[in-house]
């Protein structure tokens, strides 16, 4: 599909990714080798939207499973539609009497429903949650296991299976291995330290904060209304607070958000009192509010933040 990794480049920013080198480079081994990509970094800074603009350069169906602390594998991976049994249970009573009309004991009727148990544990009742989905899917799929560190160790392990053979194991079906093997994305914010199991079978990715200049290309390409020279300061603004100890650094997620508030509040530049009024979509502590204030207020010695008029 992709012969080089400029190719991998040139798909990704068709679809508003802006890629480095790097990233493009272990995007298109990912793809050649066959390997999950495990992708690390502060939260906000493009991981998630990297497997969007994947699935959608290579026209692919995007099957998410977002991780959350308690997750096990009824939500990521299957569920009985315990509904339907009881449904066709009732709706085959008469049946069920028929065959158990001539049992002579409870042992013998028992033994009777048990042999029938595979018609009400098949595909037919099966409700495939994510990593099946993605698994059974007809064509290759992009699946994307978003914030993999908020899930729990033992959830962490039961993916092993799936990331080295691509296969999952269902007790009354037996191993069912992928039509197709999707193309996997793990996100992680580092809130945790990931097992080596799980690193040793996906290539390894971290995507940090962008430099001014990559920063200022994305905001170009994504709010394409902000004016030139207010997109600029936004930028250089932007990573100005990043130099700051804050308890969080604004994202580039928050950075565009903060550059289509520009657009929406008609700024033309970004002077003293639009600064004041729009840092909250930055920051979201109010700590951190009162740190960078301090800190502009330095740096330009008016008392009301920076000048930049």
């Amino acid at each position: 599909m992709f012969n080089s990794v400029e190719d991998v480049k040139r798909a990704l920013a068709d679809c508003q990714y802006i890629a480095t080198n790097e990233i493009a480079t272990v995007l298109y081994l990912a793809e050649k080798l066959g390997k999950p990509l495990l992708a690390e970094g502060p939260a906000g800074v493009g991981k998630t939207e990297l497997s969007k603009a994947w699935a959608a350069a290579t026209s692919r169906e995007l099957v998410r499973l977002q991780c959350y602390e308690g997750l096990d594998e009824s939500k990521a991976l299957y569920e009985w539609e315990y509904a339907k049994q009881m449904l066709y249970t009732q709706l085959l009573r008469d049946k069920l009497s028929s065959l158990l009309a001539d049992a002579t004991s409870l042992t013998d009727a028992a033994d009777r429903l048990g042999a029938e148990e595979d018609v009400f544990f098949s595909e037919r009742f099966l409700l495939p949650r994510p990593l099946l989905r993605a698994i059974q899917s007809e064509k290759t799929t992009v699946l994307l296991i978003d914030e993999i560190d908020r899930a729990d160790a033992e959830f962490e392990a039961f993916l092993l299976e799936v990331l080295s053979d691509f296969q999952v194991s269902i007790p009354e079906l037996g191993t069912i291995v992928a039509k197709h093997r999707p193309v996997v994305f793990l996100t992680s914010n580092n809130t945790r330290e990931l097992s080596e199991a799980l690193k040793r079978r996906c290539l390894y990715l971290y995507i940090g904060y962008p430099s001014a200049e990559e920063e200022l290309e994305i905001v170009r390409l994504r709010v394409p209304d902000l004016a030139p020279q207010l997109a600029r300061q936004a930028v250089e603004m932007v990573q100005t607070l990043r130099q700051l100890d804050l308890k969080k650094n604004p994202s580039v997620s928050e950075t565009l958000d903060w550059a289509r508030a520009l657009v929406t509040l008609n700024a033309r530049t970004l002077d003293n009192e639009t600064l004041e009024n729009t840092l909250t979509v930055l920051l979201k502590y109010e700590a951190d509010v009162e740190r960078a204030r301090r800190a502009l207020r330095r740096q330009g010695g008016n008392g009301h933040g920076r000048s930049y008029n």
